[in-house]
């Protein structure tokens, strides 16, 4: 089987030869052919020659655009400082002050940040197309409102002003639909969708604010004819039931964050990606453990399920702990 139809069969429910692997590579996989992270986040032939590498090199099923968080940011205006080897800085174009007019109407297709990912996407259909899944990435409702006012203001802004908080994700997720759209137009045939702030906000704030608006976006990107995939990096036990009632497709779920309380909450339909500790787990762990983890992982939750750590895996990772983390994992044919 191919990447791509060993993905589709998971998320189909079919049987497929062994699990598939989708590690998340950034600046270890510009590393890994000789560039650095600067590059690999402002070009996307960098981007895309390096997942093509590693996918091939290390055997994985999907590549994917993702570099930072800072596309649609630069789209609505946000001034982007490149990092030889570190993600990109944003200068967030209101963190002084609750004021939309300091913000631009993002064009994926005008944005040179945003038509950069879309370049990717591209290439990657004209290069792969059918045999890896393609995974096109934008930004939550929560994670773009936190890009364009900072973090702590966001933090400030769901107690002081919610009327302003919730018209804020609600121009993000607008961008977020349209950037969806022209990827998958563009080739890709399941957008991640990041919006790790939304951990760090209570069950409540999740359920009112947050979580109707990343169900809008879900609705709309199956509506496109493509899967989800969502990432909220950090501890989200708190938001399982918000989270279960997204109906996405595939859940990353990170380290801290127990597992089988995440299948029985999600159920049994939504794919679980993860979740040993990309630092302690993979880049510093042995490489018999990783597979003990993985395995362990996968006995536990069943399928549907893709090989993952919590998160990227860190630029440094032993070369031997990466093939480790994707080494064929027998599929065995039960559901939970």
């Amino acid at each position: 089987m191919t990447g791509k139809e060993r993905t589709d069969a998971m998320l189909e429910g079919e049987v497929c030869d062994f699990v598939p692997r989708t590690p998340i590579l950034m600046q270890y996989a510009a590393e890994y052919i000789g560039s650095d992270y600067g590059a690999f986040a402002s070009d996307h032939r960098v981007l895309v020659e390096a997942n093509l590498r590693c996918a091939e090199d290390f055997g994985m099923d999907q590549v994917s655009a993702i570099s930072d968080p800072y596309r649609e940011a630069a789209g609505f205006g946000g001034q982007i400082e490149f990092v030889r080897d570190g993600v990109p800085r944003c200068t967030p174009p209101m963190a002084e002050r609750r004021d939309f007019s300091l913000l631009k109407d993002p064009d994926p297709e005008q944005s040179d940040r945003m038509r950069d990912r879309l370049d990717a996407v591209r290439l990657f259909k004209s290069k792969c197309a059918g045999v890896y899944s393609i995974l096109g990435w934008i930004e939550g409702p929560a994670a773009e409102a936190a890009d364009l006012r900072g973090t702590s203001n966001l933090m400030m802004d769901f107690y002081d002003d919610e009327v302003f908080a919730a018209e804020l994700m609600d121009r993000c997720l607008k961008a977020a639909v349209d950037f969806a759209r022209v990827q998958v137009e563009a080739g890709a045939d399941m957008i991640g969708v990041g919006d790790a702030v939304a951990s760090q906000i209570s069950p409540d704030l999740y359920e009112r604010l947050v979580q109707p608006r990343e169900k809008r976006l879900v609705e709309a990107i199956h509506g496109f004819g493509a899967r989800v995939k969502l990432h909220i990096c950090g501890e989200i036990t708190h938001l399982l039931p918000g989270i279960a009632d997204l109906h996405i497709d595939v859940l990353d779920v990170d380290h801290m964050v127990d597992m089988k309380a995440v299948r029985d909450a999600v159920g049994g339909r939504t794919v679980l990606a993860g979740n040993i500790d990309p630092a302690q787990g993979v880049a510093r762990g042995s490489t018999q453990a990783i597979r003990d983890h993985v395995r362990r992982t996968y006995e536990q939750v069943g399928n549907p399920y893709f090989v993952n750590a919590g998160c990227e895996i860190p630029a440094g990772t032993p070369e031997a702990n990466l093939r480790a983390l994707c080494e064929p994992l027998e599929y065995v044919k039960r559901m939970t």
